[in-house]
């Protein structure tokens, strides 16, 4: 049966998965800086294969990522037949679409190859891309996108992406069967929380595991009861 995951969802010492100002030169804002460096090899290594572009041009290091980091960011991709994402995530450009030249982060060749549903209160017509890809401009609730979804991915699972708003919004209506975390040893004071008024977390949710990463971050996996 399809289950509907989170991966690689990077998130401060307290609880933040952005910081403040999110801009199109900050896409995840001031304060966490440092935030995905346990992921930037593995980045590397996907971007040479593929020629796509990270969000926010994050600037990689040469290497390959090795152990249990890179095996986290490789899992991500696994049996994975359909995305959803926030607005936020696609781009910078808020509220009524100016026109239709914003065409996300990645390049004319995302980096999905299958449908990417883009949760967003201002629809637009979908954007087929170079590579498979093609992303849909959605304004449903958390069901429906996942129905929307899941019919997409043909039998495989779908992965639910940022931002930090989408996921809540999943996860307060228990749709979400995976949730992968990464912790990273940063603390940014301010932004938005993921777990932010989800008192009934600990009742539909536990951690079922938690394994220490390269450079000081922890991967949480937390698994519908």
């Amino acid at each position: 049966m399809a289950r509907l995951r989170v991966h690689a969802f990077t998130i401060t010492l307290d609880g933040f998965g952005t910081g403040t100002d999110q801009r199109a030169d900050a896409p995840f804002g001031d304060g966490v800086e440092g935030l995905h460096d346990w992921m930037l090899p593995s980045f590397s290594r996907r971007r040479s294969r593929q020629g796509s572009t990270p969000i926010g041009e994050l600037d990689p290091s040469s290497g390959e990522g090795t152990g249990a980091d890179d095996a986290a960011f490789r899992a991500g991709e696994e049996n994975i037949g359909a995305t959803i994402m926030g607005r936020n995530m696609f781009g910078p450009v808020r509220g009524e679409w100016p026109d239709e030249s914003w065409r996300g982060w990645w390049g004319e060749t995302p980096p999905y190859g299958h449908d990417v549903f883009v949760l967003t209160h201002h629809p637009r017509p979908s954007l087929p891309m170079h590579g498979g890809t093609t992303f849909h401009f959605l304004e449903t609730a958390p069901a429906e996108a996942l129905a929307r979804a899941t019919e997409a991915a043909g039998g495989r699972d779908v992965r639910l992406g940022g931002g930090v708003a989408t996921v809540r919004a999943f996860l307060a209506e228990g749709l979400v069967d995976e949730l992968h975390l990464v912790v990273a040893p940063i603390l940014a004071g301010a932004g938005e929380r993921l777990f932010e008024g989800l008192e009934g977390l600990p009742a539909a949710y536990r951690v079922d595991s938690l394994v220490p990463g390269g450079v000081g971050n922890a991967h949480v996996t937390i698994v519908r009861r």
